[in-house]
């Protein structure tokens, strides 16, 4: 089972180049230079397999942190329609409202402000 029930595997996948992983990867790289550099060594010539291992276990981690992101907002987006599917008198509809008929109201409300 893991970390994401069944029921996430009907969501699509993340992107693989996404927000997450990009900033884990990073942030791996980061941990192989600081780890170079505390041991006083070349922080951007040594270790380069440890280089790439800390940027690719990042990525996992940014990827899969995506993926249980992404089931959660989805689990809030399901649990919030069936609460207004079942509760319609707490949300009315507002009608037809158009850009102008707002705008114009905004407008008619900026220049009563400036009358005064």
């Amino acid at each position: 089972m893991g970390l994401l029930p069944d029921e996430a595997k009907v969501l699509p996948p993340p992107g693989i180049v996404n927000r997450n992983s990009v900033w884990f990867g990073l942030c791996g790289w980061a941990t192989a230079m600081l780890h170079n550099s505390l041991n006083r060594r070349p922080a951007l010539k040594a270790g380069l397999h440890r280089q790439a291992l800390f940027i690719t276990v990042g990525w996992f981690i940014g990827y899969h942190l995506t993926k249980f992101e992404n089931y959660k907002y989805a689990t809030l987006d399901r649990d919030m329609s069936e609460y207004i599917r079942l509760h319609p008198e707490e949300f009315p509809d507002k009608g037809n409202s158009t850009w102008k008929s707002s705008r114009i109201r905004v407008l008619i409300s900026v220049l009563r402000f400036s009358l005064y």
